[in-house]
């Protein structure tokens, strides 16, 4: 199986160009989302972004019609190196923040001077997740809506352990990304926005 995720915008082309790599395919709404199975025994699975369930016909301009932005949600990145969130309300970024912490690397020494990087990296780690919950708590103050996260896992869980992003609810759908910078918390925004697509070729 693979995944892909495509821009609402690209959807209707992306269909016709499975329908011209497998050929003919006939197009049904099941479970909340858009399939296709082609004559040649390939089949697709189209989701809506966030979980929202789609009910509509059977058609790839009616279902990309239904993708819409939450009026008020977010973008959570994080890893050792750094975090970058971002608030929305529909497509447009209202107030965001990319930061990057100093975190020592691995070293092959042995003994007490591994233990001694070891506990300097931990302090490193904690001091960089402080951070970013800092900047997450500020710019995500009462949103209402989901808040897309991605990065690491461990340092994601970190920072949203924080008392003050309790009302968080993390969106299910994860962002695997490089360490965050300002072109990735962009992509990662129009990545949230995009349908996502489960595609298994024929043999």
């Amino acid at each position: 199986m693979t995944h892909v995720l495509v821009p609402a915008a690209r959807l209707e082309r992306w269909v016709l160009n499975f329908n011209g790599r497998h050929g003919t395919t006939a197009l049904a709404v099941a479970g909340g989302a858009l399939t296709g199975a082609a004559s040649d025994g390939s089949t697709f699975e189209a989701r809506l972004p966030f979980g929202e369930q789609y009910a509509g016909l059977p058609d790839a301009a009616a279902f990309a019609a239904a993708l819409v932005a939450p009026a008020d949600w977010g973008v959570l990145l994080v890893r050792k190196g750094g975090f970058a969130v971002a608030r929305l309300a529909g497509e447009k970024t209202t107030e965001s923040k990319v930061g990057q912490r100093h975190v020592q690397g691995r070293t092959k020494a042995g003994g007490q001077s591994q233990q001694r990087f070891a506990r300097r990296r931990d302090n490193q780690a904690r001091q960089a997740y402080e951070a970013a919950a800092d900047h997450a708590a500020r710019i995500l103050a009462g949103v209402t809506g989901p808040v897309a996260t991605g990065g690491d896992h461990t340092a994601v869980e970190e920072v949203l352990a924080d008392a003050r992003l309790r009302h968080v609810v993390p969106d299910e759908a994860w962002l695997p990304v490089p360490d965050p910078r300002r072109a990735v918390l962009e992509q990662s925004v129009l990545d949230a926005l995009s349908v996502r697509v489960d595609v298994v070729n024929s043999p």
